[in-house]
């Protein structure tokens, strides 16, 4: 019989909200390893001592994770066992953790992940759009290019999409996703299990009006419809050209008159624009 190796690190989900949704099986590798590796020790430290864990920590986080990493990998390659957890949910998922799990699996050593609370999919069972087909795009970036070049690259995505983001930069994100998916559906679910948990099922346009009248509270996961197949041939031709021309009639620039079509009919402006920036009229 194959003899199966020594776990040696335990990826470990802790707790999105509700510490209910903490399993006996996380507690109990949580309790058996040798040390614990943490996002945050203090936040750890105080979910560890409501459930009675009495392990030694170590912090591993995104600014410390090549020292750190060298520290937990050479104990890990002496015997030692640790288990790795995040602040909240699946560690290693738009994580740190990715890395430490890859350096392992270099080194040949075994990693085991537990199953628990994530995120990701939580928020994507109950948005109310399609779960059949779907990608994770983590947390968009705080620079403006690189943010605007990822969600140019997800502008034909058919897949159901799926982004973390913080309250603070909810609104910008919101009016960013507006101006390159056109108005799609979307799903924002906050405060996973906790008191305030909700899920608002609307439209970006509708999003972005909302949001900029009522401030962002909690941690969002917002689940975006992808793009319809043929999506621009949806809307009947002649009904687009008919209100293009009337649209260029009025006066408007043929640009204007793509992203007021766009906008009412949930369409990208370029693909408008596409169509009839050679009418003459």
């Amino acid at each position: 019989m194959k003899e199966f190796k020594k776990i040696s690190l335990y990826c470990v989900p802790t707790p999105i909200g509700n510490l209910s949704d903490m399993s006996p099986r996380a507690l109990e590798v949580l309790r058996t390893v040798d040390f614990i590796a943490a996002e945050d020790t203090r936040k750890s430290g105080i979910l560890l001592k409501h459930f009675d864990v009495k392990k030694p920590m170590i912090s591993y986080f995104e600014h410390n994770r090549k020292e750190r990493g060298e520290i937990i990998l050479k104990r890990l390659s002496e015997g030692e066992v640790c288990a790795l957890i995040t602040d909240a949910g699946t560690p290693a998922i738009s994580d740190p953790g990715e890395e430490l799990v890859r350096q392992c699996i270099e080194m040949g050593l075994r990693v085991s992940s537990l199953p628990g609370p994530c995120a990701v999919t939580t928020a994507l069972s109950m948005s109310g759009l399609p779960t059949g087909r779907f990608c994770f795009e983590g947390f968009l970036s705080v620079v403006k290019n690189v943010r605007e070049k990822h969600l140019a690259s997800l502008e034909e995505e058919r897949r159901t999409m799926v982004f973390y983001e913080a309250p603070h930069k909810l609104r910008d994100t919101l009016i960013d996703m507006y101006r390159h998916f056109g108005d799609r559906k979307i799903s924002l679910v906050r405060e996973i299990s906790k008191i305030y948990e909700e899920t608002k099922l609307t439209t970006l346009s509708e999003a972005a009006s909302y949001y900029e009248n009522n401030l962002p509270k909690g941690e969002f996961v917002l689940v975006v419809e992808g793009l319809a197949e043929n999506k621009s041939q949806e809307i009947d031709r002649e009904i687009l050209s008919s209100e293009f021309e009337e649209l260029v009639r009025e006066g408007r620039t043929k640009s204007d008159a793509s992203k007021i079509l766009a906008d009412r009919h949930g369409l990208r402006k370029r693909d408008i624009y596409e169509l009839f920036k050679n009418i003459s009229i």
